[in-house]
C-alpha cells in the first residue's frame, strides 16, 4: 500500500474517531506534550529570543523525530501504518471538541442563560466573557470556530498530507507551543518570538485552504471571496484574517471590532462590514460550515498526495 493510501485511509479513520469519540477526558497526548514543553521551558527560559528559539527547536524537533521513528517502525506493515496515521490524526485534530463547546454555549444563549455562556466561553477562547453580552458572545464563538477550523483541523491535515505522521504531530506541536508561549506578554514577548513566527509559517497553507473551502461550501461564495479580498489583510493575524473574513462573508455576518483579552482592549477591523450582526443561530451555521470544510480538506489532502505520487512515479 502506497503512502498516499496510508494517509487517506488513516486520516479518514482519525477524523471518524474524532467525530465519534472526541478528545479523551484524561491522558490527551497534546496535554502530555504541553507538560513536556513546560518542563523544557523551566530549564531554558531566559528573556531572550535565542533561548526561545532553542525551546522551539527542542520541542518541535523532538516531536517530529518521535513521529518519524514511530512511522519507520511500522512502515513494513500497511495495516499498522494506517492505524498509526489514524491514531495520530485523532490525537491532533479537535473538530468535535470545537463543535461541542460552541454548541454548548449556543444552547445556553438560546435558553437565555448568559451567565452560563460566559462561564463556558473560556473553554473555547481567551476573551473576557464579562465584557460581552449575548450577541458579543455569539460573535466570539463564530470567530473562534472559524479560526480553530484552520488551527485544529485543516492545518494538521495539510501537514499530514505533506509529511505523514511526523507532519501531523509536528504541526500540532507548533500550534500548541504558540498557544503556550507565542503571545506578547512581558514574559514571552522575546522568548516566544520563534514559536509565534513558526506558527505563522506552519499555519499559512492551512489557513488559505480553509478560506477557499469556506468560500466554496458556504451559503454565499461570492460574499466570502469579496470579504477575504477586502478585509483579510487588515486583520492583525496573517492566518486568522483570511479564515475569519471568508467565514464572515460566507455566513453573511460581520466579525471583528472591539474585543478584550485579559483586561486589554483591542480594536480590530470589522470583517465583511456589509454583513449583519452575529446572532445566536449563527453559531450552529458556523459549526456546520466548519464540519464541511474539515472533511473537504481531507479529500483535498488525499487527492494532492495521490497526484504528487503519480508525478514522481
Amino acid at each position: 500500500m502506497g503512502a498516499d493510501r496510508v494517509f487517506a485511509y488513516g486520516a479518514a479513520a482519525g477524523l471518524l474517531g474524532d467525530l465519534l469519540l472526541g478528545d479523551p477526558r484524561r491522558g490527551h497526548p497534546v496535554a502530555a506534550f504541553g507538560r513536556a514543553a513546560a518542563a523544557v521551558e523551566r530549564v531554558l527560559w531566559r528573556d531572550h529570543r535565542g533561548w526561545g528559539a532553542a525551546h522551539t527547536a527542542v520541542c518541535v524537533g523532538g516531536t517530529v523525530a518521535l513521529g518519524s521513528l514511530a512511522a519507520r517502525c511500522v512502515r513494513s506493515s500497511p495495516v499498522a501504518s494506517v492505524a498509526l496515521t489514524g491514531v495520530a490524526t485523532w490525537a491532533v485534530v479537535g473538530g468535535t471538541s470545537l463543535a461541542r463547546e460552541a454548541r454548548a454555549i449556543g444552547r445556553a444563549l438560546e435558553a437565555g442563560d448568559v451567565e452560563a455562556a460566559r462561564a463556558r466561553l473560556p473553554h473555547l477562547c481567551g476573551r473576557d466573557p464579562q465584557a460581552l453580552d449575548a450577541d458579543g458572545i455569539a460573535r466570539a464563538v463564530v470567530e473562534s470556530v472559524a479560526e480553530n477550523t484552520s488551527d485544529a483541523v485543516v492545518g494538521a491535515l495539510v501537514w499530514g498530507a505533506v509529511g505523514g505522521v511526523p507532519g501531523l504531530l509536528g504541526f500540532r506541536a507548533v500550534n500548541t507551543l504558540d498557544a503556550m508561549v507565542g503571545h506578547k506578554s512581558p514574559r514571552y514577548r522575546r522568548y516566544g518570538w520563534a514559536s509565534a513566527r513558526l506558527d505563522d509559517v506552519a499555519g499559512w497553507p492551512g489557513a488559505r485552504l480553509t478560506a477557499v473551502l469556506a468560500a466554496l461550501t458556504g451559503p454565499d461564495p461570492r460574499g466570502a471571496v469579496r470579504a477575504w479580498g477586502a478585509d483579510a489583510a487588515r486583520h492583525p493575524s496573517p492566518n486568522a484574517g483570511p479564515v475569519e473574513a471568508s467565514f464572515a462573508g460566507a455566513l453573511g455576518v460581520r466579525l471583528g471590532g472591539t474585543l478584550s483579552y485579559g483586561g486589554r482592549v483591542e480594536h480590530r477591523p470589522v470583517l465583511n462590514g456589509g454583513g449583519r450582526a452575529v446572532t445566536v443561530p449563527d453559531i450552529e451555521r458556523a459549526v456546520r460550515l466548519s464540519r464541511r470544510v474539515g472533511w473537504l480538506a481531507l479529500g483535498v489532502g488525499a487527492a494532492a498526495r495521490t497526484v504528487w505520487k503519480g508525478r514522481r512515479s
